[in-house]
């Protein structure tokens, strides 16, 4: 044979999308030794794209930075050939809200914009921004304002952090924005491709997410609109936009409305290019070079349904592979989406955790088990076949 290339996602909840890797080899090797097992977790912009990125060679770069709330927390950035990966969840998503409590009207996206002021000033030509997992709805205001740009009301006093102090915003002052944020590339990596604001927005899709009441969400809405009307002059008026200026509102991009809004700064204030998030990452870390050779590619996430269908890991990782020629099959901890589905995605088979253990609280606990119990079970489906294959195609 050649390798058994493994491409999962995380398990959310349960397992890092290394760990899920780790737990797959364990199964596949007790059910054919000396199989050779290659791992590649994948992310998709979101929550383990800092991972995904180190396991691809990239080197980290550690950085202390504000969390969500203010509160410092340890993150990095991975650097590689001049590309700087940055993961918004790592920085300040929430999983970094302290004991987890949600602060929706008063968490900010500074710590990300730390973290890219790190790689601006570690000389990275090109910042690559993975958004999701965001615990804010701040429209990116704490991003930019980590990369010198002060929001003012209308005393000129710095507003405070979070969504609802948008609503008092009177001015911007881009004079004191990085010198570097001109000469460098930017891209947003992102799952999501909704706009700034109304019924699809950052606020009304997204911030119950994060804990805002309805009438939380509507302070968040209307804390963006303020923002959305006084940020995107200010960028026109600096070229901060570039060639795409005449491409409409900045609001209304696909994308904009990704990390409670951190797209909408990063598209405006940084000239960022926005990228699908799987498709972009697969290419950026080596996908291509990976599978080369591979007999059987095996994928996953914790739940694998219709949204999933929309461009989640393993639909993109599906599809990478099916260019290369490669079979794929999924291990994920449920399934939510039918045959029709799968197909169309290119997945030839999916083994659920709950074929094994029904509970579904019993399988977040029992996962890393259950995955390695899945990987034998997909061994005997797949391995042998595709061995026989291998053969007869050098015969």
């Amino acid at each position: 044979m050649g390798h058994v290339l493994l491409a999962p996602d995380k398990f959310k909840g349960s397992l890092t999308a290394a760990e899920v890797v780790r737990h797959l080899a364990v199964g596949l090797r007790r059910a054919a030794p000396g199989i050779e097992v290659r791992g590649f977790p994948v992310a998709d912009g979101g929550e383990g794209t800092l991972d995904a990125a180190v396991s691809a060679g990239f080197r980290r770069i550690p950085v202390t930075v504000a969390g969500p709330t203010g509160a410092p927390v340890r993150t990095a950035f991975a650097h590689a050939d001049g590309v700087a990966v940055v993961e918004l969840a790592d920085a300040c998503g929430l999983r970094r809200l302290p004991e987890g409590r949600p602060e929706p009207l008063h968490a900010s996206s500074r710590g990300a914009g730390e973290v890219v002021r790190a790689a601006l000033e570690h000389g990275c030509p090109e910042v690559v921004l993975g958004l999701g997992g965001s615990a804010s709805t701040d429209g990116g205001a704490g991003l930019v304002r980590a990369l010198g740009v002060r929001l003012l009301d209308d005393r000129g006093t710095e507003l405070p952090a979070g969504g609802a102090a948008l609503r008092h915003l009177r001015r911007l002052d881009l004079a004191g924005l990085h010198p570097a944020v001109r000469r460098t590339r930017f891209v947003v990596a992102g799952d999501v491709d909704n706009p700034l604001l109304g019924p699809a927005g950052a606020a009304a899709v997204y911030g119950p997410q994060k804990g805002a009441t309805g009438e939380e969400v509507a302070v968040l809405e209307a804390g963006l609109h303020r923002w959305a009307d006084l940020a995107e002059p200010a960028v026109r008026e600096a070229g901060l936009l570039g060639p795409a200026a005449a491409a409409g509102p900045v609001r209304d991009w696909p994308g904009a409305g990704a990390a409670g809004g951190v797209g909408f700064a990063a598209l405006g204030f940084l000239g960022a290019r926005f990228r699908a998030g799987i498709a972009y990452l697969l290419d950026l870390l080596g996908f291509a070079a990976a599978v080369t050779g591979a007999d059987l590619v095996i994928t996953g996430e914790g739940s694998l349904d219709a949204q999933s269908l929309r461009g989640k890991a393993p639909v993109g990782v599906a599809g990478a592979a099916a260019r290369a020629g490669v079979p794929v099959v999924a291990v994920v901890g449920q399934l939510g989406v039918g045959p029709d589905g799968l197909r169309d995605a290119g997945i030839r088979a999916v083994y659920p955790l709950t074929d094994l253990e029904p509970d579904p609280a019993a399988c977040l606990d029992r996962a890393a088990d259950l995955v390695a119990a899945t990987a034998e079970r997909v061994a005997a489906d797949w391995l042998e076949p595709v061995a026989s294959s291998h053969r007869r195609r050098r015969s």
